[in-house]
This record gives C-alpha cells, sequence and structure tokens, in this order.
C-alpha cells in the first residue's frame, strides 16, 4: 500500500451561515454550499473549473452538521482501498466508526477512530 496522504479536512457546525461567514471573512476561504449533499465544500486556495486545487500544497475541505461521530474537525487520508484500510485500521487497535459509503459519484468515505479516540476519515476517489 502507499503512504496515505492528507487530501482534505472536515469541521462540523452548529449553525451553518455563521460558520460559512466566519472562515470567508476570517480566512478568506471560498464557501460553496451544496444542499443536495446538506454540505459546504471549503477552498482555501485557488481552484480550477472543476472546484478542485489548481495549485500544489494545498487542500480543501468542507464543513457539515454537527451530529453523530461528527463531533470535532476531522483530517481525511486518501486510500486506494478503504475497505483494506479499515482492516489495516482495526489490525493495529483502530475502530470503524462508518463503513465505506458513496459520496455521489465522486468517490467513496468512511471514517474511524485511532487508538487515541481521535476521528479521522478516508476517502477513495471513484
Amino acid at each position: 500500500m502507499a503512504a496515505a496522504r492528507v487530501v482534505h479536512f472536515e469541521i462540523p457546525f452548529d449553525d451553518g451561515d455563521r460558520a460559512r461567514a466566519f472562515y470567508a471573512k476570517v480566512f478568506e476561504w471560498s464557501v460553496d454550499e451544496m444542499p443536495e449533499l446538506e454540505y459546504t465544500g471549503v477552498g482555501t486556495g485557488p481552484a480550477g473549473d472543476d472546484g478542485m486545487p489548481s495549485e500544489p500544497g494545498y487542500i480543501g475541505g468542507g464543513m457539515a452538521k454537527r451530529e453523530g461521530t461528527f463531533l470535532n474537525p476531522t483530517i481525511v487520508m486518501g486510500v486506494e482501498d478503504i475497505d483494506a484500510m479499515l482492516k489495516v485500521v482495526e489490525a493495529n487497535g483502530g475502530k470503524t466508526l462508518s463503513p465505506k459509503e458513496a459520496v455521489g459519484d465522486m468517490g467513496f468515505a468512511a471514517y474511524f477512530t485511532d487508538t487515541e479516540g481521535n476521528t479521522l476519515g478516508l476517502w477513495q476517489t471513484a
């Protein structure tokens, strides 16, 4: 398996409008509300026409309602095979919180806790 790289971050909110305004104003991030996904895309730097980072060295992220296991900011690592990675996570003392789930036609996400109780995410591009 290749080393997993941080590819995304997620920030929970209690009030979406307030959170979007805060991050847009304080950090000058672009925020793109996606009501159909109940999600807000976050751009932290220049993006291409596809909305993806167009300059090496930064990642984008997202924001969503704080609920369930999504209580704190989460970093997300890109992997080739989520199911295989979750097996490695569990074999090393981590715990699956939510198994592989499709995210539109973009890819798949899953969440787990590490041995310290931190919630982290996995991303597999479709």
